[in-house]
């Protein structure tokens, strides 16, 4: 029986070691770099202006997005009308210049001027979380 024990903690620890691995992946982005961390070298395919705001688990009485990930309110995801489910996107606050390089996951935003629905955690690094929203300029990416 102890022995049993034993294989479950160990099964436990290497899921723990894969998962937190698993998350290197796609990492936060600190400047407005053209290179992610998955090494991809970026051009911009289209730009698009308008205004963005904020959603999170609680405001989006659900926990899953229209791609079938979860939502976390510190992941890089955005959701917009259109896009493909997976596109890139760097996000750039025109207000105060900085920018994030965000996956689409997610469909909206459903409120008339808007054009880009960012996690909280997002809207915190852009510098827009008090107010609510903020005037952005969208660029789509697409690798090299």
């Amino acid at each position: 029986m102890k022995f049993y024990r034993t294989k479950q903690i160990l099964a436990a620890l290497a899921f723990a070691a894969l998962c937190s691995c698993a998350g290197d992946a796609f990492t936060a982005h600190k400047n407005s770099s053209t290179t992610t961390p998955l090494g991809k070298d970026w051009k911009v395919k289209t730009v698009m202006e308008g205004k963005a705001s904020w959603y999170s688990v609680k405001t989006n009485s659900g926990t899953r997005t229209a791609s079938g990930e979860r939502l976390h309110n510190d992941a890089y995801t955005a959701a917009h009308k259109t896009l493909p489910m997976g596109t890139h996107v760097r996000v750039t606050n025109t207000s105060n210049g900085k920018s994030e390089i965000l996956r689409i996951t997610d469909r909206g935003p459903y409120t008339r001027g808007r054009i880009l629905d960012v996690t909280i955690g997002c809207a915190q690094r852009l510098g827009f979380y008090s107010r609510g929203i903020a005037p952005v300029k969208v660029e789509v990416l697409q690798p090299r």
